[in-house]
This record gives C-alpha cells, structure tokens and sequence, in this order.
C-alpha cells in the first residue's frame, strides 16, 4: 500500500494554489460563474450561478445555456457577442443584460466574458456576472421619487455626483467617503477625469474616455461602465459608474452613481486566473462536489485518462477507481482527508481503455464560509515516465556495468531472502564462490577491452547453468557468486558446480581473439557451513581458494582444516608485506659447471624467506601467496636488484659468473619489466652478459604474439635468455626457432624416476639445431653427469654441482642444492 504523505511538498504548494483558486471559483458569493464550450453546454459553474438561475449545480452542468436562460429581445445580440468571441478570440465590453431564467423570473446582469485557451486552442468562454436586478430596481425608484430626490441623495449608501456641463456641482456625503476627501468642496468644481489617472486600463486617456461616456449617455438616456479612479489620498480603486443625461434650462446635467467594487475586481481576477490555472494545468483536475460526484474536470484529466466530461459529470468518482487496491486503502485515504483536508500519494489509476499507469495523486477538501466541506478537488499526475527513471536508477545502483550481473549490494539483498526462506521451510542453501583462473594472462595479453567481453560471455554462461529462482552476481574482477536457493543438498550443488567448470572450458570467441579459461570453485552450504551471510561468503570463498590450491579447473567444499589453511595463508599474506618492508628475504645461489672443463660459469638466484617465527622458508611455501596478494612483482623486482649485485661483487673478485634469475608469470607480463630489468643491471653497475632471465614453457607457449615482443625487447637489453624446466610443458618447435633464446634448462624429473635418456638426447639434439645452450638440473650422481656428458649436454646443476664448485666457492653456495 502508498505511504501516506503529510509535508508540503513543492508540488502539493502548487496544487495547494489551484486548490485555492478553484476554491475561490467555488464559495464566492460576490460573482456567479460558467464556462461554456462552442456547442454552448455548460462545462462548469460555482454555487452562485446556479443559485442565481434556481437550478442545482450537477443539473446545469452538461446543459445548454439557451435551455436554463434567455435573453428576451437581445437574444439574437448576446448570441452575435459570443459568437464574434469564438472567432476573434478577444474580451467583449462588460455590459447590462436583461434574462429570463427557466421558472419566469426577470434579472439584470453585469456580465464579463473571457476566453480561456488551451495549447494555443480556444476551449471554452468563461463568463463572470453579477446581479444587479435590485440596483436597477432601486435607480428607477429614485427616478420616479421626483421631489423626494434630494432626499435620497444625501441619505444614497452610493456615491452620487451632479455635474453641470462636466463639472462637479454637487457631491453626497457617500461620495466625500468613497474618494476619502476631508469635505464636498474637494470635489465640487471640478470634473471626475481630475480624480483619474491619465489613462484608464483600456489604454484609453481619461478625458476621452468621459467625453465619450457622456456622448453615449446623451444619445442613449445613459451609460454604464467601470473606472479607475485615485482618491484624495492618492489611492488607485475600480469603480462601476452609471451615467444619466437629464435635460434641465438647456444645460448637460448628468446624474451620476459611482459605486467601490474593488473587491469584485480583485474576485473575478481570482476567478480568471483560476480558470486558465484549471484548464492549462499539465496535472489532471477533477473537481467533485461534497457527496463526491463529479461537477468538473479539466483537458489535461481527458488527455491523460482519455475520460471525457460526458463520460464523468454527475457520477460518483469512485466509479473510476483503478481495481488494484483493495477497499481498505480508500477508506484510510478518505479519513485523512476527513482529519486534515488533504491526503497525496502513489497510487494506480485506470485510463478508459482499462490500461493502468502509476500516479501521483493528491486530493483536498474545499470548505465553505461556514467551515462545511462543499467540494473536494482531486489531481492526477502520471508518473510513468518518473517510475521508470527511477527503476533505471535502481537497477544501475544493484546491478554491475559490465555484465549487468546482480552487484554486492543487490546480491546481499537475494542471499538475504534466500536465507530466511531457507530457515522458514527448514531448506538447503549452497553458495558458489567462481573465480576464474587465468583471467589475469587474457586481459594483460589481450587488452582490457577482450577481457570485458570474456566476462560479459561468462556471465552469460553462468546465468544459463542455472535455474531462473538462483541468483548469479558478479562480485568485482574476474570473481562471481551463485546462489542456489533450496538445493537438493551438496549432490545439487556438485552438479550446479560441474556444469559451471563445463561451460567455463568452452572455448571464447571474442572477436579476432580466442581464449581459454577455466574456474575454480568454493562451496558453502547452508547450514552446514553457516548460517549468515558474511559466514557462508567467506567459507566460499575459503573453498575457492582451495580449489586453486589443488591445479584449479575445480571445486571444492569448505572443510574446518581448509579454514585454518586460510588462516595461516593470511598470516602469511600480513608477514609477506612486513617481510619487504624490513629485508627479511635473502638469496642462496645454486652453481652452474660447465661438463667439460668443470669450471663453475654461472650461478642461479633462489629467494628464501627468514620467517621471525618460522625460521627459513623455501619459496614453494610462499610464491603463490605472494602471487595472489599482488607482491610478487615487488618480491621479484628485489630478487632481481639483490642478483645483479651479488654478481657485481663477484666480476669486482675477478669472477665473470651470470647471474640466472627466475621471472615470475605475472612479472613477466608486468608493464614495467623492461624498466625494472634495466634499473636493476644500472643500479649494481652489471653489465647485461652477465644476467640470465628464466621463463618457463607455459609463459612461453601462452603469450602469443605479445611473448615475442617483450623477448625481443629484453634480448635488445643483451641479456641472456634460457627456457627452465624443460620438457615438462608442450612446446612449439617453431616458437622455440623464431624466439631470442640461449639457453635450455633439462627438467629434474628426467633424473627422478630413473633417467630417461632417451629424452634427453632428444632436447639435446633439438637444442644444438637450434644452437642453444642445455643445463641439466638435478644432477645428483657421478652415474648421471656421465650420461650427460656422452650425450654432449653443455652444463649442469644440483647437488655434485654443488659439491664440485663448493670448494672453490665458499658460503655463495651454500644450500644450493635445495630447490
């Protein structure tokens, strides 16, 4: 149900106005009012007119004016008048009317005519008039009075002038009070248009304006019209003047009644104003009478509702309710307008073809002099245009740009439901935590605009693994959240998560480009895994991250030992950031021999950690959380300016040793590896032979053709290149030909289980083709180191290296046979 409104708001300010004027159209008594359309049917009318003309205000509205009233001998006039106001569109002069009403009654009016516009149209002639039936009756009095005139001329409640060729001869005392003067003889002796302003509001300047008065009273026996007139204390007010010619010595004698109506002035201006505001309103207006039956509406409640006055006038406004709330609401709305004339909200409304549209409506009730409600007015704003604005907002601030995805703020709000729903019918509930593995390589490979059209594709992935009551959201980067709602336990959600990890290893055509992804998923259930929000996302995404843990491509569901994994991985995150900042890593180098002449040439860089609480930590204990906080770029850079200056101490000693570094996948693809590798060989003083950048099969064989480019940069640097851990992967032996690189490093698992020399004579074979240079690394026996040498294999590492160059080494080597 709408909420109720109480505060005025800038539009109920607004309405609030309208309401008042179409109250002041309603309750004034000094001035009847119509409005009439071109058929001549009466649109609307306030209680004064139909008062006047002995009818009810609902059985004049909706009929012809010429049934309820006519004209006697100006008919045909009055009906000239109007029409030449229909076709000009212009204000006829204010003028006396004589009408018969339908029960034989005789009246005087003074009638005003207006027209009222609408969009540039003529709608309707809104008419003001005043009775003055009683005034006429008391002028013809006065002038069959004969000898008691002076009389009543002192005695006259109006003002009452004599003017003897256009000068004042004498004034009443009603006249001294009306023009405020301090006694007669402020006005006698001189002429009325001295008491005027220079010009009248027709444009017409005053003196003519009498004179022409005068004139047409001479002609006629007399003149009626209205006046400015500035009193003797300078003050501005309308008056209505009746002027009568009387012959008399062969003089202009002009009888002369002026009477204030200043207040009926300022009624019709509110009248008018009233008028154009009801009928030019953008909002709709219906106006009903105190039983609530229609008596008025305005074009734009046709415009938007498609109801026409026809339609409408005389029946019960509840007849058009909308049928979507319910009685309740009606009559709570109604005893607020009952305790505070006025009730707005939201609510539905129904159009004459049934359609519905959301609306702002505000009703008010109109209260007599008395304090009595006469009248209630209700507007209508459609606000179908406003709810969609506001749905568009809504929907950008819950939902995610790029995939258009339910965002955090909206996911919350669904798992929040979810939740409840859950524990009311004693449901399963399963959150799957997706992130994507290897999202990082396409969009630094590939560029940012591929990877927001890989992710838009696995959005749309996704939302098809699952059923229309789940929820698929997307969290931030490459991270995505399922929720699946009453789940046919863990086997429901296993099955959600395979159909996922299926999906996901379709291959991705984006445009030129084609990429592989695959996901790694973590799974709470509900309850099992927790029973709030926060609890079951973070145990999720605990499990992801186990996933990753054991070769991605997967799912797993969280486990109490997987969490104190985690915690312990994020001790470790916190102790990696202490660790840069206060050099707690240190290098060990493991020794390169040259198989023919057993002389050390170069020495491989391996990172340790000297853990404050953990003691020395290999870097298999730590690379991937470092990789996955984001510091393995920094770890990796430190790694690189701590080997370039060890192997400056070592060509300082008279020892020319390269220096081999391993490159970290994301270091490799860093934006800022060339800068780094070549501030770290200026800062040490090395010259480029002696560094040697280790890269794997993967990262070479995943790149394309962005791999060649910066290889092709470094090699311009001069530094050396090798392919470590070779074997293991699956590469191209056309890659291989057309990359800068010198070097080819023998996996150690060719030695593990048994040596497989069968192999090893092929990478040899293949890297002497391509005049590369091969190390083995592993070598751990005499027996093996033979083999080597027999195949023709250039330089070896592991554990006889290490005790082959010890001697001649010292603590460089210490420990460097350790992988």
């Amino acid at each position: 149900m709408p909420s109720l409104h109480h505060a005025l708001t800038p539009a109920h300010a607004a309405l609030d106005l309208i309401a008042r004027m179409v109250a002041a159209l309603e309750l004034t008594p000094l001035v009847s009012v119509c409005s009439f359309d071109r058929d001549g049917v009466i649109r609307f009318c306030n209680q004064a007119y139909a008062d006047m003309l002995g009818v009810k205000v609902e059985a004049a509205i909706g009929q012809a004016m010429s049934t309820l009233c006519s004209h006697g001998v100006r008919q045909a006039e009055h009906d000239a008048m109007v029409e030449e106001v229909w076709r000009n569109g212009h204000s006829p002069p204010a003028g006396d009317w004589h009408v018969k009403t339908g029960d034989g009654r005789e009246l005087w009016l003074y009638s005003t005519c207006i027209p009222v516009w609408h969009d540039g149209e003529l709608a309707q002639i809104f008419c003001m008039q005043v009775d003055i039936t009683q005034r006429r009756m008391d002028f013809d009095a006065l002038k069959a009075a004969g000898v008691n005139f002076h009389h009543m001329f002192q005695r006259s409640s109006d003002a009452i002038f004599l003017l003897r060729d256009g000068v004042v001869e004498e004034a009443n005392p009603a006249a001294v009070c009306l023009f405020k003067c301090e006694g007669p003889e402020r006005l006698v002796g001189r002429s009325l248009h001295d008491f005027s302003p220079m010009t009248q509001p027709s444009g017409q300047l005053s003196a003519e304006a009498e004179a022409s008065m005068a004139e047409e009273a001479r002609q006629g026996g007399n003149a009626r019209g209205e006046w400015h007139y500035v009193d003797c204390e300078g003050a501005l007010f309308w008056a209505e003047v009746l002027l009568t010619a009387i012959s008399l010595d062969g003089s202009n004698l002009y009888y002369v009644v002026v009477r204030d109506i200043s207040e009926r002035k300022r009624a019709e201006r509110a009248l008018y104003l009233a008028a154009q505001v009801f009928e030019n309103s953008r909002d709709a207006i219906v106006l009903t009478d105190r039983g609530r039956r229609v008596i008025a509406l305005n074009r734009a409640f046709t415009d938007i509702t498609g109801f026409s006055p026809q339609d409408m006038l005389g029946k019960p406004v509840s007849l058009y309710r909308s049928g979507v709330h319910d009685e309740s609401f009606y009559r709570e709305v109604w005893a607020q307008v009952d305790a505070s004339d006025h009730w707005e909200g939201e609510s539905w409304g129904r159009k004459q073809d049934g359609a519905l549209f959301p609306c702002w409506t505000s009703i008010s009730a109109i209260r007599d002099s008395a304090g009595r409600v006469s009248n209630y007015m209700g507007t209508v704003t459609d606000i179908t245009e406003r709810k969609k604005t506001e749905e568009h907002t809504r929907h950008l601030a819950e939902h995610d740009f790029l995939t258009d995805l339910p965002n955090r703020v909206l996911l919350l709000d669904r798992l929040r439901l979810a939740l409840a729903a859950a524990r009311r019918n004693h449901a399963l509930l399963a959150v799957l935590f997706v992130d994507l593995d290897r999202f990082k390589m396409v969009n630094d490979t590939l560029g940012h605009s591929v990877g927001d059209r890989l992710l838009k594709e696995v959005a749309s992935r996704l939302v098809h693994c699952v059923r229309e009551a789940d929820t698929v959201s997307r969290q931030g980067g490459d991270e995505f959240i399922i929720v699946l709602s009453d789940v046919a336990g863990p086997e429901g959600a296993a099955h959600a998560a395979d159909s996922v990890l299926h999906a996901l290893e379709q291959e991705f055509v984006l445009g030129e480009h084609i990429a592989h992804v695959s996901g790694s998923i973590g799974i709470a259930m509900f309850p099992a895994d927790g029973d709030e929000i926060d609890t079951l996302l973070k145990n999720a995404d605990i499990a992801m991250y186990h996933a990753k843990q054991e070769g991605r491509n997967g799912y797993q569901f969280f486990s109490g030992e997987m969490n104190a994994r985690v915690v312990e991985r994020s001790g470790l995150e916190h102790g990696l950031r202490r660790a840069l900042a206060e050099q707690q890593f240190e290098l060990v180098f493991e020794p390169e021999v040259d198989i023919a002449s057993g002389a050390v040439v170069g020495m491989e860089a391996l990172v340790r950690w000297r853990h404050p609480e953990f003691g020395v930590l290999l870097p298999e204990r730590f690379i991937d959380v470092a990789t996955e906080a984001g510091l393995m770029v920094a770890v990796g850079n430190w790694v690189l300016e701590e080997a370039c200056r060890h192997a400056r101490g070592w060509q300082d000693e008279g020892r020319e040793l390269v220096v081999s570094v391993n490159l970290a996948p994301v270091q490799f693809v860093h934006k800022d590896l060339l800068d780094c590798v070549g501030k770290a060989m200026r800062m040490a003083g090395l010259p480029p032979r002696l560094l040697e950048l280790q890269l794997t099969e993967a990262m070479l064989m995943q790149g394309g053709a962005q791999t060649e480019t910066v290889l092709g940069k470094l090699r311009g640097l001069g530094v050396r290149l090798s392919i470590d851990d070779f074997g293991t992967g699956y590469s191209r032996l056309g890659q291989l030909k057309d990359s800068p690189i010198d070097k080819l490093k023998i996996a150690q698992s060719f030695f593990e289980r048994g040596t497989d020399a069968t192999a090893i004579r092929t990478i040899i074979a293949m890297a002497r083709s391509l005049d590369m240079t091969v190390i083995a690394e592993g070598v751990e026996t005499e027996a093996q180191l033979q083999l080597l040498r027999e195949l023709g294999c250039d330089q070896f590492q592991g554990h006889l290296a290490g005790v082959v160059a010890g001697a001649g080494l010292g603590e460089e080597a210490g420990g460097g046979h350790q992988p």
